[in-house]
């Protein structure tokens, strides 16, 4: 028998309401899907304990426990270890992931791309929070100021210094990607990688193209190429298919077109199960950042969306 009061249940299904937008508040300050769920758990642990008669705005009140349970998170020497050792990246979403969270501006999509959740880590915890609440749930700054118990002044110092690093050293490709050209780009650069066309390789990368990859979680830290001319050679050694490779995998592997966080994607997969992830920057029409993920503790979430998903056909059925 449900021992609940209606108040109880009432409130459960408020803080269930909201919980997506929670989600998606903390995966950007994290970085991590699961993290963000843990700190959305806790959050809804806080939100049981607490007197909710005295709470007059629900929203405002939970996200200020999930912003600062986020900061208490990036505060801690633990986590700046993990960090600091070089080893980490954002975790990637399928598109139409709820923990991507709101996509009706440019500025909110790009605030959960892979390179400004990776730009981010160089920012303080607060100015993190304050880059995040604004740009990508545009609060105000009185709000902020409530949320992390600062002035709104120290707010509007913390945006302008977040702002100033995110955008001196993103990448700007004049705004948003025509989806049809970065498929098209995406599928030169996998069929010039998988048949070894070096020369291709290279011309549909920048002259400071960037290649990350994590060692499918092998390596202490992560792998990273540039130059033209070696990101090519390390692509045309990872994509070409070979029976060594799929020994190691465990099959044939189907490659897919994707959307991951807002960018072009090539994803690995294995029966229903996604084996590896390789995102794409592209800058006025050429290849600007590589990220290659494969493991398999990154790719959890991502790998249970796709298998609810519905594919198009693979560019390659048999890789």
């Amino acid at each position: 028998m449900d021992s609940r009061t209606d108040d109880d249940r009432f409130d459960t299904r408020l803080f269930e309401a909201g919980r997506n937008r929670l989600a998606s508040l903390a995966y950007r300050l994290l970085g991590s899907a699961a993290d963000a769920e843990d700190a959305v758990q806790d959050a809804f642990l806080h939100w049981q304990a607490a007197d909710r008669r005295l709470i007059k705005v629900p929203e405002a009140w939970l996200t200020k426990v999930v912003t600062n349970l986020c900061l208490d998170r990036l505060r801690s020497a633990q986590v700046r270890r993990e960090r600091a050792a070089g080893a980490w990246l954002p975790e990637p979403l399928l598109d139409g992931d709820p923990m991507l969270g709101p996509a009706d501006t440019f500025e909110q999509r790009e605030s959960v791309s892979l390179a400004v959740l990776t730009l981010m880590e160089r920012l303080s915890p607060v100015e993190r929070a304050v880059y995040v609440l604004r740009e990508a749930f545009s609060y105000s700054h009185a709000e902020i100021a409530e949320i992390l118990d600062v002035s709104e002044s120290a707010s509007q110092q913390h945006l302008h210094r977040a702002r100033h690093h995110v955008t001196t050293e993103r990448r700007r490709g004049g705004g948003e990607l025509d989806p049809a050209s970065a498929r098209r780009i995406v599928e030169e650069f996998l069929a010039a990688a998988s048949s070894g066309r070096t020369e291709r390789l290279v011309a549909l990368l920048t002259d400071d193209v960037t290649a990350i990859s994590d060692g499918a979680g092998l390596a202490e830290k992560l792998l990273r190429f540039d130059t033209p001319q070696r990101v090519a050679t390390i692509a045309r050694a990872g994509f070409k298919p070979t029976p060594a490779k799929r020994r190691l995998v465990g099959g044939t592997l189907a490659v897919h077109y994707a959307l991951v966080n807002d960018a072009p994607a090539v994803l690995f997969v294995l029966g229903d199960q996604v084996v590896g992830s390789v995102t794409f920057d592209i800058v006025d029409g050429r290849i600007a950042t590589v990220r290659g993920i494969a493991a398999p503790a990154r790719l959890v979430r991502l790998a249970e969306a796709w298998r609810r998903h519905e594919p198009e056909p693979p560019l390659v059925t048999e890789w």
